[in-house]
């Protein structure tokens, strides 16, 4: 039990002693108390004045000493400001708390609960490599799974790759035109950049052709639809779905060079996945599911031989479900796909996570899943973020000025590397052990940065501000780290303090520590990793402050010694902790 649980219970306690009646914690606020007042957390009183029928000053009055009487293992003293009950946790309390759980590498995470939940993140095309906003999506996928974890659910990773489609078959057609057999390995290319180029070489080919046609005397909407690549590329399409063996084939090795550049690339930021599902296995889904809401009057067929689904009255438009030739659409796929996720794992809950570009889609597709009654219908949750830019702007993959996941992660290495040899931080490390620091330091500035931003918002990824190590990032804590592993390999030993008072920033950093389960806990209900960053970041500001202005190794006094190591060990466990539930990695030097 946390301390603001042992405190709701005990005002609860204390009023129904003092007042009689029934009280729960919806009858008062609890909060942190401004530091500007002196206490720890402060119950908000103006609620309970009425049912009462006592004056704020002398409600308080009443409560904190009832509380401070019968509770002295947890208050050590009260004072209250109008409607404002301040209370000061004794440092008994903090001081055995830091006692318990200095060696404790779980602590703040919860035990299995029951309940199972699948987060499907990444989601990309078979025609191009992962990029920066790929990024953001897996990590914060990935994180969100691992923060879900550590508060005792049971979580499937999953992944729905889009390798279907007129996307693919235009990189397909490209390659066919202009590659001359080349391959992967004939070039030394990455499997899923040596696509991306063909897609690109596709929408450079269909500009020229467009011009060409307009210069002919065409329109641009019929220069469009009649450009030579693009008919080939839709009749590519028919004879993929028509199966033909050729295109079929060239389908399966275009697609086998992607996937590998895809695992690569996984491997590299740690990212990875329990379920594989493959939109050319599952875009068939759903077609039971549309004549069964046929027959239900859910959908209604128009006289052209076309489904739809008639949303209006909901505040949305109609939304066509089936075409008129019988071939289903993306939501047909994703209600099919949805049905097919519960009858495999009976999932309790399914988060997608995916950009606010899908919020309309998302709304369609739980809709029809409530109007059809699916038992999982109210459970679908869509994690809609903001997308990522850089400082120059937006990026276009069809231009080509995407930047790839690759390009990126090695470019925040080299900076992490050319920071650190500039600090001259790169004594006392051999070749490998140096390599394996800046690819920490790198991916870990580039997670954090990403992370550390309400996933809601968009936001603007800068490299250089995002591994500076004296700001909000992710070196700085790592640094915080292994600062404490420097100060804990040179006093080999914890004993166990027997008697010691706390000092304010003791306290202050105790008290930050307590709060790292509700981090936790408040980061999975908000599905919302930055609210572990920002708690990191204040807990090694916390830190440093102390460290700053008390010795550990010169301490006044054993006591004070040992107590200061475990703050320090519990620290590093907390802090490791948390940044493996964002995916970084922290350095024991550096």
């Amino acid at each position: 039990m946390n301390i603001a649980k042992s405190i709701q219970d005990a005002v609860l306690h204390s009023l129904e002693s003092l007042y009689g009646g029934s009280f729960t914690e919806k009858d008062f606020q609890l909060n942190h108390t401004k530091s500007e007042f002196e206490g720890d957390y402060t119950i908000v009183l103006f609620a309970l004045v009425k049912s009462i029928k006592k004056s704020p000053e002398t409600l308080g009055e009443e409560l904190g000493q009832h509380l401070t009487q019968y509770y002295p293992q947890l208050f050590s003293a009260y004072n209250v400001i109008k409607g404002f009950l301040n209370l000061t946790v004794c440092d008994n309390y903090w001081f055995e708390l830091v006692q318990r759980n200095h060696l404790d590498i779980c602590y703040g995470k919860q035990p299995m609960n029951g309940h199972k939940i699948m987060v499907e993140y990444s989601s990309p095309n078979t025609n191009k490599p992962l990029h920066l906003g790929h990024l953001r999506n897996n990590f914060l996928g990935w994180s969100v799974a691992e923060i879900l974890k550590a508060n005792g659910f049971d979580v499937i990773k999953s992944c729905i790759v889009n390798d279907r489609g007129i996307h693919i078959c235009k990189s397909m057609i490209a390659w066919q035109l202009f590659a001359n057999g080349a391959t992967p390995e004939t070039t030394n290319t990455k499997g899923d950049h040596f696509v991306g180029d063909y897609y690109v070489k596709f929408n450079e080919e269909y500009k020229r052709q467009i011009q060409e046609l307009i210069a002919s005397g065409m329109n641009e909407a019929e220069a469009e639809k009649n450009a030579p690549i693009m008919l080939q590329t839709q009749q590519m399409l028919v004879d993929w779905e028509n199966g033909k063996p050729e295109v079929l084939e060239l389908w399966k090795i275009m697609n086998a060079w992607v996937y590998k550049g895809f695992d690569a690339t996984y491997q590299s930021i740690g990212c990875d996945f329990d379920k594989k599902y493959y939109e050319s296995d599952t875009y068939l889904l759903g077609k039971d599911i549309v004549q069964d809401g046929l027959n239900k009057n859910i959908f209604y067929k128009k006289e052209d031989g076309s489904v739809w689904i008639d949303l209006t009255a909901d505040g949305l438009d109609e939304k066509l479900v089936m075409r008129k030739d019988g071939t289903s659409v993306y939501i047909t796929q994703d209600i099919g796909l949805a049905k097919q996720k519960y009858d495999q794992y009976h999932i309790d809950q399914s988060i997608y996570v995916i950009g606010d570009e899908q919020n309309y889609h998302m709304k369609v597709l739980k809709l029809i899943a409530q109007k059809l009654q699916f038992p999982y219908a109210n459970d679908i949750h869509h994690l809609s973020y903001g997308m990522v830019e850089l400082p120059s702007g937006k990026m276009k993959s069809r231009e080509g000025t995407v930047v790839d996941a690759d390009d990126m992660v090695e470019e925040m290495i080299s900076t992490a590397k050319a920071l650190t040899t500039s600090l001259g931080k790169v004594k006392e490390f051999s070749e490998a052990e140096l390599e394996e620091l800046y690819k920490t330091l790198g991916l870990g500035a580039m997670k954090f940065y990403l992370l550390r931003v309400d996933p809601k918002k968009k936001m603007i990824f800068n490299p250089e501000e995002s591994i500076d190590f004296h700001g909000f990032t992710g070196p700085f804590i790592q640094y915080t780290y292994a600062r404490i592993q420097s100060i804990l390999r040179k006093e080999n030993n914890i004993g166990k303090p027997i008697n010691h008072t706390l000092l304010p920033l003791e306290k202050k950093l105790a008290f930050q520590l307590e709060q790292f389960p509700s981090a936790i806990m408040d980061a999975a209900k908000e599905l919302n990793p930055s609210a572990v960053a920002n708690y990191l970041f204040v807990l090694s500001q916390q830190f440093n402050s102390f460290y700053a202005e008390h010795s550990i190794a010169n301490a006044e006094s054993a006591d004070a010694k040992n107590f200061r190591l475990q703050l320090a060990s519990m620290t590093a466990n907390v802090i490791k902790s948390g940044m493996q539930l964002l995916g970084i990695q922290v350095p024991s030097k550096m």
